[in-house]
């Protein structure tokens, strides 16, 4: 069973410069880690050599997960998407009813998330209660602080 990812084609490129990173520069580092620690002499009671088979244990298991969301991703199409309703890739700029502060996110798939860049993922309890509505509309979202509601002043792509 495959899960399909949705990229961005920068999310995308991102993730293809973390495998070829983590492939020539880290994994190299690990293996040589391994081969000092191994020149150290009894395995049996070599924790650094241990700890450098377990990095690249972890390493191995990273380089095949971002590899696997590759292989089961997808580009979306922004051409393609309708800019009257909050959709992934939507920019949308929101109006704290509460406070009367407005903020502009864009929503993004939840690998490219990044609060401090504005990208929130759509996995996200504010981009959850934004999607599907429309520019006037209000959304009663809870977060931890409680339930705010905010107002749909903008969106676009």
């Amino acid at each position: 069973m495959s899960d399909t990812k949705y990229f961005t084609e920068e999310g995308l490129k991102k993730i293809r410069a973390e495998i070829e990173y983590l492939s020539t520069i880290e994994r190299p580092k690990i293996s040589q880690q391994i081969s000092e620690a191994r020149d150290k002499g009894d395995l049996s009671e070599n924790a650094e050599y241990d700890a450098a088979k377990d990095a690249q244990g972890l390493l191995e298991l990273k380089i095949s997960k971002l590899q696997n969301s590759l292989q089961n991703g997808r580009i979306i199409d922004e051409s393609k998407m309708d800019s009257s309703k909050v959709y992934l890739l939507s920019i949308v700029t929101i109006l704290n009813t509460k406070n009367g502060a407005k903020m502009k996110y864009s929503i993004v798939p939840e690998e490219e998330a990044d609060f401090k860049q504005g990208k929130l993922s759509v996995e996200s309890p504010i981009a959850k209660g934004l999607l599907g509505k429309e520019v006037g509309e209000t959304a009663d979202i809870i977060i931890p602080a409680g339930t705010v509601t905010f107002e749909i002043i903008d969106i676009s792509r």
